[in-house]
């Protein structure tokens, strides 16, 4: 009998079913760990917690679904799953929107995420909800100010006044990494500029080796585009450090260089005209000079740094009257001032090498300085050293070295010259031999320099994490003490929290106020932390959310971290990632944890676009979560995005179709209310083709899962449907066993990507329990032996016939079957046969002469 999709008797309602498990599910506490033996395996999948900016969007029914199928399918191979839920609750857009609409920060954010929450309920994503957290709840951040304090004592939070990324928009401080490569804040969009601020920072930088080196470890389960940013990021440099006497100045100028087998190059040098170094050198000039420097500090403070670095400007500097020496040949080296030289490079100051250096050259063209060639690139860099004289040069049959002529610096290898004791070496060999020549002198050594920066954590706003250090009158710093913390926010009453370059905590004139343990009265510091601190060891935290007496128990660390399987997107590849592994390596320095890598495996999802663009209000091609939620069901949207491609890549919601989701689900649902047979029913017998189809599910599935194929197996599932509704329909019918078999793999499959309807199958199905943890069945190894492979024959490279043969025949009598076939036959005709190769039991090859 036939069976049609639309048969109201037999009606798939998935509002009915969602409405019917959800109660059942939060009154079982299904996903909690709490209280499973601590025999069983365990895993830890995290989802990249979200921001309560309103209701959850497309975006995040695309992480949220791919997190939940990795957790459910661990849950079925038989381990222990924790997979917790959270809200990265502290911030700006929460601290905007409050001042937007003259209410407190943490109204607006709690009421998003009272409706994050019911979204993800009616999601179905398998959370541990015991577990939930906000890191703006005071019972969080007591232990942002725990760590942050535990970093100051070990020397590993300071404060320092610097030039910093100034946003002057929202009028707060940004980290490097906050601002974009247009020279932008990624969070306002305004121009980022330099200020000079006292503010307090991470020491990052002592830990740049180990969070380069440690990379390694990471490769093969990290997307390799993640760790190629980060080892950008990062930055390392080898190379020396060459210390110049200056003239009148007692303390030498530290200078960093990539290429030391230059020196002898070196014809001027270049400060940071925005660098302590700067100030200091023209502290001592005439009136004129200190005025003209004033004049063009001010004109580069105006320009972004990503307009300082573009090698297409014409440059700028000014002559700061001050004379350097070179340490391997004793020549006087003017200092200038340029904006192309940044003050957070190395100790603030370059040595310029025109001849081999564009901007060097740029700078040196500009301003008429000399150029010196120290690298013949027209040599070979092995073999003899050829004799070049200037009558070759005169015919032309040599090209001329003339970087300053040209315009063009010397960028490639070569040999050494003008460079006295290194001429005729190599690059490396050159490298080398000036490393020893200035440790021999005392005016050098081997070094590394970094593009990271130490991390900045100050912010001027309000809903943060209050920073727990006292101001004492004298200007010392003093940590809050451990049994007053947590440092609570003041209330909001009587506070102007709209952004005006100063922290709104200095105005909350009580809460400022404060006694040091000595008696001495003292002010609290008016800033908040950076909320990346929050979520850099969040992951943590969910091992004991609720313990008021430490931020984590070493013991449930060791049991469940680092974090298995990591979700989110590659946004995040940077600054998030990056931090959250710095802070694992402190505590484990410190002993609190037994791993140095917080995230064993990451998976990053693609974007949802909607029509090639991505979705936004003013495009008018915004598509809302809860409409698609209301209108298909969470199955649906959940199976629509696991089955739309691989999970790297973005998904056009223009291109899919929960409907074809919906109509799948249904088919499904429907077979499992028609199975007759119990299911106490041995899995023998029955269909054997349904049987093989099933059981090579069960074979490929985990691999498919675990290389995130999730496409593919719900390309698989739908095969598997199509297959048994044949079955029922002109085979066996319902009541074969092998029907029995294949629905029941399929609602266990189906589970990972539409729970509801899977929960539902099952219990139509026969079952008492949750489908969630019935387990992946093992696959039965004689039910994949093909019965009967095609075999190809060929005639003279043509294929003549195909015959259906056992994969056990062997050569011979493949060969006596191709050559009784008619048409083998006819191919041959009257032609001698000159060959016959065999390839038991898929190919056979016959060529004639």
């Amino acid at each position: 009998m036939q069976h049609d999709d639309h048969d109201p008797e037999n009606d798939y309602d998935i509002h009915r079913i969602q409405a019917k498990w959800l109660p059942r599910w939060e009154e079982s506490k299904l996903f909690e760990v709490a209280g499973v033996p601590d025999s069983k395996p365990r895993k830890y999948i995290l989802d990249m917690f979200p921001y309560p900016s309103g209701d959850l969007h497309m975006g995040h029914a695309e992480a949220f679904a791919y997190g939940d199928i990795v957790a459910r399918y661990w849950r079925q191979q038989g381990f222990n799953v924790l997979h917790p839920i959270g809200w990265d609750s502290f911030g700006l857009p929460a601290e905007n929107a409050a001042i937007k609409r003259g209410v407190d920060p943490s109204k607006w954010t709690y009421e998003n995420i009272a409706q994050q929450k019911a979204s993800f309920i009616r999601y179905g994503v398998s959370f541990d909800w015991s577990r939930e957290l906000h890191t703006s709840d005071p019972e969080y951040y007591h232990w942002n100010q725990w760590l942050f304090l535990t970093l100051y004592e070990k020397g590993l939070a300071y404060r320092k006044a610097s030039y910093v990324n100034w946003d002057p928009v929202d009028q707060t401080v940004l980290a490097n990494e906050q601002v974009l490569p247009d020279g932008t804040s990624e969070r306002s969009g305004a121009v980022v500029v330099k200020k000079k601020l006292t503010q307090w920072y991470f020491k990052i930088t002592d830990y740049a080796d180990r969070l380069l080196d440690d990379l390694k470890q990471l490769e093969g389960s990290w997307p390799s585009k993640v760790i190629a940013m980060q080892r950008n990021w990062i930055g390392r440099s080898t190379g020396a450090e060459v210390e110049f006497e200056v003239e009148g100045r007692e303390a030498k100028l530290p200078v960093f260089t990539t290429r030391p087998d230059t020196l002898f190059g070196a014809t001027f040098m270049v400060v940071a005209p925005d660098s302590d170094l700067a100030a200091e050198l023209v502290a001592d000039t005439s009136p004129e000079v200190q005025k003209a420097f004033a004049a063009y500090l001010e004109q580069v403070q105006r320009s972004t740094e990503i307009e300082r670095q573009d090698a297409s400007r014409e440059k700028t500097g000014v002559f700061l009257d001050r004379w350097a020496i070179n340490p391997v040949n004793g020549e006087r080296l003017p200092i200038w001032a340029a904006d192309y030289v940044l003050a957070d490079y190395g100790h603030g100051g370059i040595m310029a090498v025109p001849a081999h250096d564009q901007r060097d050259l740029d700078f040196a063209i500009r301003f008429d300085l000399p150029v010196r060639v120290v690298i013949d690139t027209n040599a070979p860099v092995t073999g003899a050293i050829p004799v070049i004289t200037p009558e070759m040069l005169e015919a032309g049959e040599i090209p001329a070295l003339d970087p300053k002529g040209t315009g063009e610096a010397l960028h490639g290898d070569g040999r050494l010259i003008n460079s006295g004791p290194l001429d005729g070496l190599s690059k490396t060999n050159g490298q080398l031999r000036m490393i020893e020549l200035l440790e021999q002198k005392g005016v050098g050594r081997a070094a590394k320099t970094y593009r990271l920066r130490d991390w900045l954590i100050s912010r001027q706003r309000f809903w943060g994490t209050p920073i727990p250090i006292l101001h004492a009158e004298d200007g010392s710093l003093h940590p809050v003490p451990e049994s007053e913390l947590p440092l609570r926010l003041p209330s909001t009453e009587g506070l102007d929290l709209k952004p005006k370059g100063t922290s709104p905590l200095g105005a909350a004139t009580e809460w400022m106020q404060a006694t040091l343990p000595d008696g001495r009265p003292a002010r609290r510091d008016p800033d908040t932390m950076d909320t990346f601190v929050d979520s850099s060891w969040y992951f943590l935290r969910f091992l004991n959310p609720n313990d008021p007496t430490k931020a984590f128990d070493p013991a449930e660390a060791a049991k469940w971290a680092p974090i298995d399987q990591y979700v989110g997107g590659v946004e995040h590849a940077i600054l998030h990632l990056l931090y959250a592994r710095f802070i694992t390596k402190v505590l484990f320095d410190l002993g609190y944890i037994d791993f140095t890598e917080p995230f064993t495996a990451v998976l990053n999802q693609g974007m949802v676009l909607m029509d090639g663009s991505k979705m936004s209000k003013s495009k008018g091609n915004l598509v809302e979560f809860a409409d698609e939620l209301d209108a298909h069901g969470a199955d649906a949207l959940r199976l629509t995005m696991a089955f739309a491609g691989p999970p790297e890549d973005d998904i056009d919601w223009g291109d899919v179709s929960p409907t074809g989701a919906s109509k799948f689900l249904a088919r499904a649902w429907r077979i499992s209310g028609e199975v007759t047979s119990k299911p106490t029913v041995a899995w023998k017998g029955g269909d054997r083709a349904l049987r093989r189809a099933t059981h090579q599910l069960l074979a490929d599935a985990p691999g498919l899962l675990e290389a995130f194929k999730f496409n593919v197996v719900v390309a698989r599932l739908m095969e598997l449907v199509n297959l048994i509704r044949k079955t029922i329909d002109s085979g066996p019918g319902a009541g074969d066993p092998a029907v029995r078999e294949a629905i029941e793999v399929v609602a266990v499959v189906v589970s990972l990507f539409a729970p509801f309807t899977a929960e539902d199958m099952w219990e139509r199905l026969g079952y008492t329990d949750s489908v969630a943890f019935a387990g992946f069945r093992k696959a039965d190894p004689t039910l994949l032996v093909e019965d009967q492979v095609t075999a190809i024959i060929q005639v003279d490279g043509k294929v003549r016939d195909r015959l259906e043969v056992s994969p056990l025949i062997d050569s011979g009598e493949l060969e006596k079957l191709a050559r009784a076939s008619e048409n083998v036959a006819r191919a041959i005709g009257d032609k001698e046969i000159a060959n016959v190769i065999v390839r038991a039991p898929r190919v056979v090859n016959i060529a004639t002469k």
